[in-house]
């Protein structure tokens, strides 16, 4: 499989600040489906999303590998 990056820019700090506020809600008492920010934040990290890539959507304006 190969990963070449589908989520740009402004998509990757929405995902990350998405992933960071659940990840903290769910650390401070917030309900356990809560440490599903792990998946956003990953896919930032990463940025790939495996979901883009079945769909064909692509966020990213120049492919990186």
């Amino acid at each position: 499989m190969n990963m070449t990056a589908n989520v740009g820019t402004i998509d990757r700090v929405l995902r990350a600040v998405v992933g960071i506020a659940l990840i903290a809600w769910a650390a401070t008492g917030g309900p356990v489906w809560a440490w599903v920010g792990v998946v956003p934040l990953a896919t930032a990290g990463f940025s790939f999303c495996p979901a883009y890539s079945l769909l064909g959507i692509k966020t990213c304006p120049t492919p990186r590998t």
